[in-house]
Order: structure tokens, then C-alpha cells, then sequence
């Protein structure tokens, strides 16, 4: 290839970067480590519609961003995320299904010696199918054995690997004679970009009823502050008027004096036995459901009763 079929593609490159930039408000950055191309065109094809995929070097990208910040000062805060093995994955939709789309597709693959493990490797326990000159081996390992039916077999479940510590030849080798897969590869979602913010990928995680949840709280906390130092605020004036409230019903209710909200409890005070006899219905339908429900727990048990008959099969 020539100098200027190497500018060209460089041209054509950063034009393509800067459009897809201009035309979506969202992007992820991921990690692309360890993905192969069929790998990469198999998500490509399961993100057509929903998503474009654009990988590059670092230079390059950095300095198609930098070109671009003029026009969209926001992307300059992708800068300091472009680093290692990245790509990016530009999206007009809801970001949370796209995220599911791009790790979905993940691909198993065994464990490579001087590879750092992404994840915890445990060996069950169980019958390798192994002869019983390989016994060294797992002894090798500190991995307890034993010989059943002329085979190798694991007694108990064994940590053979940490996630972040490298694979060593032996635990490769291991792996690979039992036929295990423990990695999986795929995109792996460092950084989200939506429309010049950028934030983790686990705050796509938080729901409408998170939200919801924690301003419930404030609120709660800021009213029962402002009631504690008596300083008036919207969330502690409904508080302040329902305590109101029930101080004058209680001043109400020791004087000669009543208003339309009050001749209720006024009435209560002056008949008590009007409260005692509104109350008793509900008492009563009560009990009667719960007298309904007794007799079909004894029926239960007396049906399981005659049916046992204290007698064994054999007896």
C-alpha cells in the first residue's frame, strides 16, 4: 500500500468518525480484548438497526476527537477513556437493551497458560474419565483423588484458578484435558456516552423505582430536619399542618366549642358506646372467617390421619 492509500484511508476514517459522532448522542466504549473477527462480525450483524461498531487505533481516534471538539466541544470527555484495546459501539436506542445485545454475545474459550483469568475456576468434583497414570498430574496440583472403576476421580471441588491471577501451564493443561471451557469473550462495556456525559456502564442498572425510591428519602430526611429546628420547608409544611391539626381537635375536645371536622369526635367522647357498637361488626365478621378457616384445617388433618393409619407397607 502507498503513502497516499494510507492518507486516504486515514482521511476516510476520521470523516466516518467525526459523521458518526455528529449523528449519534450515545456511544458505548469497549473492550475489544481477546474477540476475534468472526466473533466481532457476528455482533455486528446481531446490532444491525440498533447499533454501529467503529474500532480503530488510539491515535487515530484521539486525534479524529480532537479535530471534532471545535464543532462538539462535549466529545473532548472521551478522551481520557481511549486507552488499551477499545472501540466504540455508536446508538440512537435505549442504551439499556443495547447493552444486553452486546453481551449476550459472548463465546467460550479455554484457558490459556499466561493469560490473566477474568473470572473464578473451580473443577467439580466428580469422575474425569482419566486412566490412573495420570494420578501425578492432579497430585501435582494438590487436587484430591481417588481411582474408581480403573478412572481418575475428583473428591471434592477444587479453586483451581483466581479471577485476575495469570494461568499457569499446569492449571492450562488440566482445563483442557477435562474438557473445560471456564472464559467467555465478548465486548466488554468500559465506559457510556450520552449525550456529552460520561458514566459507568452500572448506572444503567438503576430503575424508575430506585430513583423514586432515594428522593422518598431525601424528603423524608430534609422534613423531619426542618421539623426538629422548627424552619418551615414544602416537604415539612403538610407535616406541620396535620400536627396543627390535632392540636386544636385536642383543645376541641376539652372545651365547650366545636366545628363540621370535630362533631365527630365530639360525638365519640360524648357516647363512647357509639364507638364500642361501630366497632363490633368488624370484630365479629372477623372471628367468623377465621372460625370458617379452622374447620377445613381439622378436615385436612383428619383426612391424613385415616389415611396413615399408624401402619407401615409391610407391616
Amino acid at each position: 500500500m502507498s503513502k497516499a492509500d494510507g492518507d486516504q484511508r486515514k482521511t476516510d476514517y476520521f470523516t466516518k468518525l467525526v459523521q458518526l459522532l455528529q449523528e449519534y448522542p450515545r456511544l458505548f466504549i469497549v473492550g475489544v480484548d481477546n474477540v476475534g473477527s468472526n466473533q466481532m462480525q457476528q455482533i455486528r450483524m446481531s446490532l444491525r438497526g440498533r447499533g454501529v461498531i467503529l474500532m480503530g487505533k488510539n491515535t487515530m481516534i484521539r486525534k479524529a476527537i480532537r479535530g471534532h471538539v471545535a464543532a462538539n466541544p462535549a466529545v473532548e470527555k472521551l478522551l481520557p477513556f481511549i486507552r488499551e484495546n477499545v472501540g466504540f459501539v455508536f446508538t440512537k436506542d435505549d442504551l439499556s437493551q443495547v447493552r444486553t445485545i452486546i453481551t449476550a454475545n459472548r463465546v467460550a474459550a479455554p484457558a490459556k497458560a499466561g493469560a490473566l483469568a477474568p473470572v473464578d475456576v473451580f473443577v467439580p468434583a466428580g469422575n474425569t474419565g482419566l486412566g490412573p497414570e495420570k494420578t501425578s498430574f492432579f497430585q501435582a496440583l494438590s487436587i484430591p483423588t481417588k481411582i474408581a472403576r480403573g478412572t481418575i476421580e475428583i473428591v471434592s471441588d477444587v479453586h483451581l484458578i483466581k479471577s485476575g491471577d495469570k494461568v499457569d501451564a499446569s492449571a492450562a493443561a488440566l482445563l483442557n484435558m477435562l474438557a473445560i471451557s471456564p472464559f467467555s469473550y465478548g465486548l466488554v462495556i468500559r465506559n457510556v456516552y450520552d449525550n456529552g456525559a460520561v458514566f459507568s456502564p452500572e448506572v444503567l442498572d438503576i430503575t424508575q423505582d430506585d430513583l423514586l425510591s432515594k428522593f422518598t428519602l431525601g424528603v423524608r430526611n430534609v422534613a423531619a430536619v426542618s421539623l426538629a429546628i422548627d424552619f418551615p420547608t414544602v416537604a415539612s409544611v403538610p407535616h406541620s399542618i396535620v400536627n396543627a391539626y390535632k392540636n386544636v381537635l385536642a383543645v376541641v375536645a376539652e372545651i365547650d366549642y366545636t366545628f363540621k371536622q370535630a362533631e365527630k369526635l365530639k360525638a365519640y367522647l360524648a357516647n363512647p358506646s357509639a364507638f364500642a357498637a361501630a366497632a363490633a361488626p368488624v370484630a365479629v365478621a372477623a372471628k367468623t372467617e377465621a372460625k370458617k378457616e379452622e374447620p377445613k384445617k381439622e378436615e385436612k388433618k383428619e383426612e391424613s390421619e385415616e389415611g396413615d393409619m399408624g401402619f407401615g407397607l409391610f407391616d
